[in-house]
């Protein structure tokens, strides 16, 4: 038996104090999440690691959005741990702790065979944009419509909207998002119509979640915080279907990677009065 195959593998709960082994485990597959990133996707939800002879050689993590629904995310094999099924173990291991429910991920071209065979399937691709902010004219909005700070009375609307764009319950999550983000509020005749964030993640900011509702809506808030970026290396995720990506390239955010939205289970049905047109971050949906 080689040694390789002879390693001890433990699968116990992820800690705090496991953050830094993740975020090295990150470096080495070039994603962008600092240290901060991870903390906050632990303090949400909850992970696995699995340790090879004593040294994480692979993680995940998941979080629950209501009832019905839960995010995989953070799926991460060791480059020496490749190829012996440990990414497979971590997440058979997390789906059964998830049982009951409906399970989605956004799987890299790597992953997705994987997941097709744990009985995922595909649903769409979300696209990812990023660059340095180039300088950036507003969007003309229409008539009656405006950009403003978003305000303390908006909180519970805002919650609202998002979980209706997804069609699952992301208030706790938004909660969470408003302590690390700023956020602007879309109004039409002072009704909020829709919302964006930007907050400090990987090598720079990160718009997101944004929700409108049309696309007209969500260029004019992107709009708004790419132009407060300017100089700074910003990212934002949009789901494929939105028409967003001509636009963004047009603007200098170019798409520079793609992934697949999959769902074990049946998949939530979103709202049409609003949109997902950004989201949060590509583990959390």
């Amino acid at each position: 038996m080689a040694l390789q195959d002879a390693a001890q593998i433990v699968m116990r709960d992820m800690v705090e104090a496991d953050i830094h082994a993740v975020a090295d485990l990150c470096f080495e597959q070039q994603w962008p999440h600092r240290e901060q990133d991870l903390e906050m996707l632990l303090s949400i939800g909850t992970g696995l690691v699995a340790e090879v002879d004593g040294t994480i050689g692979g993680t995940i993590m998941s979080w629950r959005f209501g009832d019905s629904v839960a995010m995989l995310g953070v799926v991460i094999v060791a480059v020496a741990q490749q190829g012996r099924g440990l990414g497979r173990k971590l997440a058979s291991a997390m789906i059964e702790r998830l049982d009951g429910v409906t399970v989605i991920l956004n799987a890299t071209e790597v992953g997705r065979p994987l997941y097709g065979k744990l009985g995922f399937t595909e649903l769409s691709t979300v696209c990812q944009h990023h660059a340095i902010a180039p300088a950036q004219p507003l969007v003309e909005l229409r008539q009656g419509e405006r950009v403003r700070p978003m305000g303390a009375a908006d909180a519970h609307v805002l919650k609202e909207m998002y979980s209706s764009s997804m069609g699952m319950d992301r208030a706790a999550l938004l909660e969470t998002l408003f302590a690390e983000s700023s956020t602007v509020v879309l109004c039409h005749e002072h009704q909020q119509t829709g919302f964006a964030m930007k907050r400090r993640f990987g090598r720079g900011w990160v718009i997101g979640p944004v929700v409108a509702p049309d696309a007209a809506g969500a260029r004019a808030l992107i709009a708004h915080w790419i132009g407060t970026l300017t100089g700074s290396f910003c990212r934002i995720d949009v789901p494929e279907a939105t028409g967003l990506g001509p636009w963004l390239q047009e603007v200098g955010l170019p798409e520079a990677d793609r992934v697949t939205r999959m769902a074990l289970g049946p998949a939530p049905v979103p709202d049409r009065e609003v949109t997902l047109f950004g989201l949060a971050a590509q583990a959390l949906g």
